[in-house]
């Protein structure tokens, strides 16, 4: 749950606070620079988060079915290893077979077939408890930025235009009677 509640803070706040932070320190870049940012969020997110979370969850749940039972897990791993990146290939749960797993009722399962559905959990929560890792990265990052603006005497939003040009330029309002 604390994992959960960490990502859905970062989900949240940190992403909509990266692009007003962005657009605020660096107002000449405009719609540009936030759709560059935002463009870069999306692809790296399903470039390289998709694939990712689809790793962790084959190589997390892999491992809790071994580590349960070596003998079932060789009867659902997957034919095919799970790559990412670097990272040492894996050979995660066999889909069909997990579904079918699944779609069985809790009562009705064989005790191999509660391991599975029990070791797939695992996994899925395994694979949660890593992904929180990113938006903590990111609150940490802010905390940062927080402290370095404080050391700077506040956060000052960055003016195209001087605030003392600005109300030169803007005509001035007639007074009311």
């Amino acid at each position: 749950m604390l994992a959960l509640a960490v990502y859905a803070l970062g989900k949240t706040f940190f992403w909509p606070t990266m692009l007003a932070v962005a657009s605020d320190r660096f107002p000449r870049t405009g719609a540009i620079a936030i759709s560059i940012m935002g463009g870069i969020g999306m692809m790296s997110a399903g470039l390289i988060g998709s694939p990712g979370l689809g790793y962790a969850k084959d190589r997390f749940a892999g491992e809790e079915l071994q580590k349960a039972n070596p003998v079932v897990y060789a009867q659902y791993q997957a034919q095919t290893p799970s790559k990412f990146l670097f990272f040492k290939e894996v050979h995660g749960l066999d889909g069909k077979k997990l579904g079918e797993v699944k779609q069985t009722l809790k009562e009705a399962r064989t005790p191999e077939q509660a391991i599975v559905a029990t070791s797939d959990m695992t996994g899925d929560r395994r694979t949660l408890k890593a992904d929180s890792f990113i938006p903590a990265m990111m609150a940490a990052i802010y905390l940062l930025l927080f402290l370095y603006f404080k050391t700077i005497g506040g956060y000052k939003t960055v003016h195209i235009v001087p605030v003392a040009e600005q109300k030169a330029q803007s005509p001035q309002p007639a007074p009311t009677a």
